[in-house]
Protein backbone atom coordinates (compact mmCIF):
# COMPACT_ATOMS: atom_id res chain seq x y z
CA UNK A 1 0.00 0.00 0.00
CA UNK A 2 1.99 2.91 -1.26
CA UNK A 3 1.41 6.85 -0.22
CA UNK A 4 -0.98 8.57 -2.62
CA UNK A 5 1.39 11.59 -2.49
CA UNK A 6 -0.76 13.06 -4.96
CA UNK A 7 -4.12 12.98 -4.11
CA UNK A 8 -5.35 16.40 -2.65
CA UNK A 9 -6.75 16.69 0.66
CA UNK A 10 -10.51 16.94 -1.00
CA UNK A 11 -10.11 13.48 -2.65
CA UNK A 12 -8.38 11.69 0.22
CA UNK A 13 -11.65 12.98 1.78
CA UNK A 14 -14.06 11.42 -1.08
CA UNK A 15 -12.29 8.26 -0.87
CA UNK A 16 -12.41 7.72 2.93
CA UNK A 17 -16.34 8.89 2.55
CA UNK A 18 -17.05 6.39 -0.13
CA UNK A 19 -15.31 3.31 1.93
CA UNK A 20 -16.99 4.77 5.03
CA UNK A 21 -20.59 4.65 3.28
CA UNK A 22 -20.03 0.66 3.08
CA UNK A 23 -20.79 0.64 6.48
CA UNK A 24 -24.83 0.93 6.86
CA UNK A 25 -24.75 0.87 10.62
CA UNK A 26 -23.79 3.62 12.93
CA UNK A 27 -20.35 4.71 13.29
CA UNK A 28 -18.34 3.20 15.83
CA UNK A 29 -16.30 4.91 18.64
CA UNK A 30 -13.72 3.82 20.68
CA UNK A 31 -12.49 5.26 24.00
CA UNK A 32 -9.06 6.56 23.82
CA UNK A 33 -8.21 6.05 27.32
CA UNK A 34 -5.15 3.84 27.74
CA UNK A 35 -6.12 0.57 28.86
CA UNK A 36 -4.07 -1.41 32.02
CA UNK A 37 -2.54 -4.34 31.58
CA UNK A 38 0.63 -6.78 31.96
CA UNK A 39 2.77 -6.46 28.96
CA UNK A 40 4.95 -9.11 30.00
CA UNK A 41 2.12 -12.07 30.24
CA UNK A 42 0.40 -10.28 27.41
CA UNK A 43 3.57 -10.89 25.06
CA UNK A 44 3.15 -15.03 26.18
CA UNK A 45 -0.31 -14.95 25.07
CA UNK A 46 0.46 -12.96 21.98
CA UNK A 47 2.98 -15.45 21.37
CA UNK A 48 0.67 -18.31 21.76
CA UNK A 49 -2.76 -17.29 20.13
CA UNK A 50 -1.18 -14.25 17.80
CA UNK A 51 1.87 -14.56 16.16
CA UNK A 52 1.02 -17.74 14.32
CA UNK A 53 -0.51 -14.86 11.64
CA UNK A 54 0.21 -11.42 12.78
CA UNK A 55 3.91 -12.74 13.12
CA UNK A 56 6.26 -13.27 16.24
CA UNK A 57 7.27 -9.17 16.48
CA UNK A 58 3.71 -7.95 14.89
CA UNK A 59 5.63 -7.68 11.48
CA UNK A 60 2.56 -9.37 9.79
CA UNK A 61 1.73 -11.98 7.41
CA UNK A 62 4.32 -12.76 4.47
CA UNK A 63 3.62 -11.33 1.11
CA UNK A 64 1.06 -9.34 -0.03
CA UNK A 65 -2.44 -11.96 0.34
CA UNK A 66 -2.42 -12.25 -3.65
CA UNK A 67 -3.03 -15.87 -4.36
CA UNK A 68 -1.65 -15.86 -7.95
CA UNK A 69 1.40 -17.23 -7.37
CA UNK A 70 1.77 -19.17 -4.34
CA UNK A 71 -0.80 -21.54 -1.71
CA UNK A 72 -1.99 -19.91 1.37
CA UNK A 73 -3.21 -21.26 4.06
CA UNK A 74 -5.58 -18.50 5.25
CA UNK A 75 -8.33 -16.39 3.07
CA UNK A 76 -6.27 -13.13 3.91
CA UNK A 77 -3.37 -11.79 5.18
CA UNK A 78 -2.60 -10.72 8.68
CA UNK A 79 -2.00 -7.15 9.18
CA UNK A 80 1.31 -6.07 10.82
CA UNK A 81 0.33 -4.24 14.35
CA UNK A 82 4.01 -3.08 15.32
CA UNK A 83 3.32 -0.62 12.12
CA UNK A 84 3.27 2.96 12.96
CA UNK A 85 0.66 3.69 11.22
CA UNK A 86 -1.67 0.89 12.99
CA UNK A 87 -0.91 1.80 16.47
CA UNK A 88 -1.28 5.63 16.10
CA UNK A 89 -5.08 5.07 14.01
CA UNK A 90 -6.21 2.14 16.83
CA UNK A 91 -6.75 2.59 20.47
CA UNK A 92 -6.85 0.08 23.16
CA UNK A 93 -10.21 0.11 23.39
CA UNK A 94 -10.83 -0.62 19.67
CA UNK A 95 -8.05 -2.93 19.60
CA UNK A 96 -9.43 -4.64 22.91
CA UNK A 97 -12.75 -4.77 21.18
CA UNK A 98 -11.25 -6.72 18.08
CA UNK A 99 -9.51 -9.55 20.32
CA UNK A 100 -13.41 -10.20 21.99
CA UNK A 101 -15.45 -10.14 19.15
CA UNK A 102 -13.28 -11.25 16.06
CA UNK A 103 -13.58 -9.96 12.54
CA UNK A 104 -16.17 -11.87 10.58
CA UNK A 105 -15.32 -13.04 7.35
CA UNK A 106 -11.66 -13.86 8.47
CA UNK A 107 -9.77 -16.46 10.83
CA UNK A 108 -9.47 -13.68 13.70
CA UNK A 109 -12.03 -15.15 16.56
CA UNK A 110 -13.41 -14.14 18.98
CA UNK A 111 -10.58 -14.80 21.75
CA UNK A 112 -13.73 -14.90 24.46
CA UNK A 113 -14.87 -17.63 22.69
CA UNK A 114 -11.51 -19.26 23.35
CA UNK A 115 -11.71 -18.83 26.86
CA UNK A 116 -9.38 -16.02 27.84
CA UNK A 117 -10.44 -13.92 30.41
CA UNK A 118 -11.40 -9.87 30.43
CA UNK A 119 -7.86 -9.26 32.06
CA UNK A 120 -5.37 -11.61 29.32
CA UNK A 121 -7.12 -9.20 26.41
CA UNK A 122 -6.32 -6.66 28.50
CA UNK A 123 -2.60 -7.82 28.77
CA UNK A 124 -2.27 -8.70 24.99
CA UNK A 125 -3.37 -4.85 23.98
CA UNK A 126 -0.79 -3.75 26.71
CA UNK A 127 1.60 -5.63 24.65
CA UNK A 128 0.50 -4.66 21.21
CA UNK A 129 0.56 -1.01 22.87
CA UNK A 130 4.88 -1.95 23.91
CA UNK A 131 5.32 -2.10 20.08
CA UNK A 132 5.32 1.91 19.87
CA UNK A 133 8.58 1.75 22.12
CA UNK A 134 10.01 -0.79 20.11
CA UNK A 135 12.66 -0.51 17.38
CA UNK A 136 10.15 -1.15 14.43
CA UNK A 137 9.59 -4.07 12.93
CA UNK A 138 11.43 -4.83 9.47
CA UNK A 139 8.05 -4.45 7.20
CA UNK A 140 7.54 -1.13 8.92
CA UNK A 141 10.80 0.49 7.82
CA UNK A 142 11.09 2.37 4.83
CA UNK A 143 13.26 1.77 2.23
CA UNK A 144 16.21 4.50 1.80
CA UNK A 145 17.35 4.50 -1.44
CA UNK A 146 20.22 7.16 -3.10
CA UNK A 147 20.14 6.66 -6.86
CA UNK A 148 16.88 5.94 -8.80
CA UNK A 149 19.00 4.83 -11.89
CA UNK A 150 22.26 2.79 -11.94
CA UNK A 151 24.39 4.30 -14.89
CA UNK A 152 28.20 3.57 -15.60
CA UNK A 153 30.28 5.28 -18.54
CA UNK A 154 31.57 2.60 -21.69
CA UNK A 155 34.98 2.91 -22.95
CA UNK A 156 33.88 1.18 -25.78
CA UNK A 157 31.61 1.52 -29.04
CA UNK A 158 28.04 0.91 -28.63
CA UNK A 159 28.26 -2.80 -30.31
CA UNK A 160 30.96 -3.43 -28.30
CA UNK A 161 29.34 -2.59 -25.18
CA UNK A 162 25.92 -4.36 -25.93
CA UNK A 163 27.86 -7.72 -26.88
CA UNK A 164 29.79 -7.13 -23.13
CA UNK A 165 26.63 -6.88 -21.70
CA UNK A 166 25.24 -10.20 -22.73
CA UNK A 167 28.49 -11.82 -21.89
CA UNK A 168 28.41 -10.41 -18.42
CA UNK A 169 24.98 -11.45 -18.20
CA UNK A 170 25.68 -14.93 -18.70
CA UNK A 171 28.55 -14.92 -16.21
CA UNK A 172 26.18 -13.88 -13.50
CA UNK A 173 23.71 -17.10 -13.87
CA UNK A 174 21.45 -15.09 -15.63
CA UNK A 175 20.02 -16.10 -19.79
CA UNK A 176 20.15 -13.18 -22.31
CA UNK A 177 16.83 -12.79 -23.97
CA UNK A 178 16.91 -10.37 -26.74
CA UNK A 179 18.47 -7.15 -27.54
CA UNK A 180 15.70 -4.39 -29.26
CA UNK A 181 15.32 -0.57 -29.49
CA UNK A 182 14.35 1.77 -26.66
CA UNK A 183 11.61 2.58 -28.85
CA UNK A 184 10.49 -1.15 -29.97
CA UNK A 185 6.71 -0.89 -30.41
CA UNK A 186 6.70 2.88 -29.72
CA UNK A 187 7.25 4.10 -34.20
CA UNK A 188 7.33 2.45 -37.43
CA UNK A 189 10.81 -0.02 -37.67
CA UNK A 190 12.34 2.41 -40.23
CA UNK A 191 12.11 5.23 -37.67
CA UNK A 192 13.50 3.51 -34.80
CA UNK A 193 16.33 4.82 -33.13
CA UNK A 194 19.47 1.64 -33.63
CA UNK A 195 21.72 4.06 -31.16
CA UNK A 196 19.34 3.39 -27.95
CA UNK A 197 18.84 -0.79 -26.92
CA UNK A 198 17.48 -2.40 -24.55
CA UNK A 199 19.22 -6.03 -22.90
CA UNK A 200 16.52 -8.34 -21.53
CA UNK A 201 17.66 -10.96 -19.07
CA UNK A 202 16.32 -13.14 -16.67
CA UNK A 203 16.98 -15.66 -14.04
CA UNK A 204 14.17 -18.56 -13.77
CA UNK A 205 15.05 -18.77 -10.16
CA UNK A 206 15.33 -15.28 -8.87
CA UNK A 207 11.77 -14.84 -11.11
CA UNK A 208 10.08 -17.55 -9.29
CA UNK A 209 11.32 -16.33 -5.50
CA UNK A 210 9.90 -12.59 -6.48
CA UNK A 211 6.59 -13.71 -7.76
CA UNK A 212 6.14 -15.83 -4.76
CA UNK A 213 6.90 -12.70 -2.85
CA UNK A 214 4.93 -10.39 -4.13
CA UNK A 215 3.10 -10.85 -7.94
CA UNK A 216 3.58 -7.12 -8.88
CA UNK A 217 6.91 -7.83 -9.85
CA UNK A 218 5.72 -8.51 -13.05
CA UNK A 219 5.82 -4.73 -13.63
CA UNK A 220 9.59 -4.65 -13.73
CA UNK A 221 10.28 -8.11 -14.47
CA UNK A 222 12.74 -9.58 -16.76
CA UNK A 223 15.76 -7.59 -15.62
CA UNK A 224 16.34 -5.29 -18.32
CA UNK A 225 19.49 -3.18 -19.03
CA UNK A 226 19.68 -0.04 -21.40
CA UNK A 227 22.55 1.05 -23.84
CA UNK A 228 22.49 4.91 -25.34
CA UNK A 229 25.14 6.30 -27.61
CA UNK A 230 24.84 10.21 -27.61
CA UNK A 231 27.48 12.76 -29.48
CA UNK A 232 29.84 9.18 -29.39
CA UNK A 233 29.51 8.63 -25.56
CA UNK A 234 28.09 5.29 -24.72
CA UNK A 235 26.53 4.56 -21.52
CA UNK A 236 24.84 1.39 -19.35
CA UNK A 237 21.94 2.10 -17.74
CA UNK A 238 19.13 0.75 -15.34
CA UNK A 239 16.80 1.94 -13.34
CA UNK A 240 17.46 0.40 -9.70
CA UNK A 241 15.62 -1.95 -8.75
CA UNK A 242 15.16 -0.97 -5.21
CA UNK A 243 13.49 2.43 -6.29
CA UNK A 244 10.45 -0.06 -7.70
CA UNK A 245 10.41 -2.03 -4.30
CA UNK A 246 9.71 1.04 -2.36
CA UNK A 247 6.02 1.59 -3.91
CA UNK A 248 5.23 -2.02 -3.05
CA UNK A 249 5.60 -1.70 0.92
CA UNK A 250 6.95 -5.33 1.30
CA UNK A 251 10.18 -5.70 3.39
CA UNK A 252 10.90 -9.27 1.24
CA UNK A 253 10.88 -8.10 -1.53
CA UNK A 254 13.27 -5.22 -0.70
CA UNK A 255 16.15 -7.64 0.47
CA UNK A 256 15.55 -9.86 -3.39
CA UNK A 257 15.50 -6.14 -5.25
CA UNK A 258 18.68 -5.35 -2.98
CA UNK A 259 20.00 -8.61 -4.66
CA UNK A 260 19.10 -7.54 -7.88
CA UNK A 261 20.55 -3.67 -7.80
CA UNK A 262 24.03 -5.80 -7.01
CA UNK A 263 23.38 -8.05 -9.63
CA UNK A 264 22.71 -5.03 -12.60
CA UNK A 265 25.88 -3.25 -10.82
CA UNK A 266 27.89 -5.85 -11.49
CA UNK A 267 26.75 -6.79 -14.80
CA UNK A 268 27.05 -3.13 -16.03
CA UNK A 269 30.46 -2.86 -14.23
CA UNK A 270 31.71 -6.07 -16.00
CA UNK A 271 30.45 -5.11 -19.39
CA UNK A 272 32.30 -1.38 -18.70
CA UNK A 273 35.70 -2.82 -17.53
Amino acid sequence: MPAFGNLKPDEIEAIVSYVRAWNKGPAVTYSTQPIQGNAVHGKQLFTQYCAACHGASGEGGRGTGVTFSRPRDLPVMAPALHNPGFLASATDAMIKATLMQGREGTPMVSFSKRGLQERDINDIVSYVRSFEKQPLAESAKLLQVENPVIVRDSPYDLKTTVENVKQAVSNNNFFYGRVQTLDYGLTTPDKENPRQVIVYFCNISLLNQALGIDPRVGMFLPCRITIVEHHGKVQVMSVNPEVLSKLFNNSELNRLCGQMRKSYTTIMEEATL
